[in-house]
């Protein structure tokens, strides 16, 4: 099976541009033999190389990464570890109690491995903010409430005086607090988890995936190398189309942030508020907002459907214009304040919601599609995907294992027309939390 795409990010993630230059990369560049090799090195492919390796020392485990580690997806999201997804009322309590439990178990999976190994990554427990600043967004957030009740999950309401204490931003109507969720670096936290594989996993950068054949084994080709491997795993999210699975079931989309530069001590003063915290519209196509360790604001809106895995230049100048428009209207002390970086990411999603999961043919594990909140589901995922290949059981696989799966979706030209329109419909609805 050839692939049909790979990975084409732009180099203007300021996460990335944060972190000093890491070694000298290893590529794949001769023919191998592994008992697993793992596709993708971000938070699920480190998972289940970890756990694989874990498990099964003896084993050489082979993990093959298109980009530097860090440097694609999963080092480019907002930094929100999150316990507690959205509510959705279509996925009943029972859903949403096993969503909780599994994002939870991954929280706390990376919390142990940050400690473990002093992971550098501005690692914070400070819980995550739902705010409103429309009607769309009061209405779901709302919605939100109803459903913690449910769940019987804790949170804190607040008003705008209370909002406004917190983020400086008089922008928000309401919201409430989940205590649970963590912020963080996420390329920084991508790549000390790379550093900290056991000794068994042998990681390979900037070497794509050009091909993948099987007989009796698989052979994973890149552009100067091969890997022959009994058992292949899949950790490619929003990638696993172009490499030729779940194109009836999963889809790439692409979400953009830009970062300012940092604060002065003035505009820290004008701005006032918490020195740190993240905040997320509940109005699905909402804006996302983060007061950053060192000083910065972080602004990620805006979606795209983008079957090709990048963005024209046009696009680019009106996804930098939403975010000024978005920052401007929360921080009107803060005009003088520029971007200093602006960045696309691909995420993999479902039309339903849901997550892939589970063994796509004999051999063969794939886990893809999280919707947006990929870095704990993705993590606990991971690490049950390898448990499935070795016959592990556990409570937390019955509750994955019992998870709705992703619905079919039509082919091209169709999905991509289904897909824009839906998001200019998001769009539309909720241009007012923008």
């Amino acid at each position: 099976m050839r692939v049909h795409r790979t990975p084409r990010n732009d180099d203007g993630c300021g996460w990335v541009a944060a972190l000093a230059a890491p070694p000298a990369p290893r590529a794949l560049t001769s023919r191998q033999r592994a008992d697993c090799v793992v596709v993708g090195a971000g938070f699920t492919g480190l998972a289940i190389a970890r756990e694989l390796a874990t498990r099964r020392p003896e084993w050489r485990v082979i993990l093959v990464e298109a980009q530097r580690v860090g440097v694609g997806a999963s080092g480019r999201n907002s930094g929100f570890v999150v316990d507690v997804p959205h509510y959705d009322p279509k996925r009943g309590v029972e859903e949403a109690r096993r969503l909780a439990r599994l994002g939870r178990a991954g929280l706390r999976q990376l919390r142990s491995l940050v400690h473990q190994h002093a992971i550098a990554c501005d690692w914070t427990e400070r819980g995550r903010l739902h705010a409103a600043a429309g009607d769309a967004g009061m209405r779901d957030l709302e919605t939100f409430r109803q459903g913690l009740d449910l769940m019987g999950e804790p949170y804190e309401w607040l008003e705008r005086s209370a909002l406004v204490a917190m983020t400086g931003s008089s922008a928000y109507r309401a919201g409430l607090r989940t205590p649970g969720a963590a912020l963080m670096q996420p390329a920084a936290l991508v790549r000390g988890l790379s550093a900290t594989l056991p000794a068994n996993v042998h990681l390979y950068e900037e070497s794509p995936v050009r091909a993948i054949h099987r007989s009796q084994k698989f052979s994973v080709e890149t552009a100067e190398g091969s890997v022959i491997t009994d058992r292949l795993f899949l950790g490619t999210n929003g990638y696993t189309a172009s490499l030729g699975f779940l194109r009836r079931r999963i889809f790439p989309l692409m979400t953009f942030a830009s970062l300012t530069r940092p604060l002065s001590s003035a505009e820290q003063a004008a701005l006032g508020g918490e020195s740190a915290w993240g905040l997320i519209s509940e109005a699905p196509m909402g804006t996302t907002v983060r007061r950053t360790p060192d000083q910065r604001i972080l602004i990620r809106n805006t979606v795209r459907y983008a079957s090709r895995l990048t963005v024209g230049d046009r696009d680019w100048h009106r996804i930098r214009e939403n975010h000024r428009r978005a920052f401007e209207s929360r921080f009107p002390m803060l005009t003088q304040v520029g971007f200093e970086y602006t960045w696309g990411g691909v995420m993999g999603a479902s039309i339903n919601g849901a997550t892939f999961f589970g063994q796509l043919d004999e051999h063969l594990f794939v886990v893809a599609g999280y919707n947006g909140v990929g870095v704990a589901m993705g993590t606990v995922a991971g690490t049950l995907l390898a448990d499935v290949a070795l016959g592990v059981e556990s409570d937390l696989l019955h509750d994955l294992r019992n998870l709705r799966g992703p619905g079919w979706i039509p082919p091209e030209p169709l999905l991509g027309i289904g897909v824009r329109l839906t998001l200019a419909s998001m769009t539309r609805r909720v241009r007012e939390e923008q």
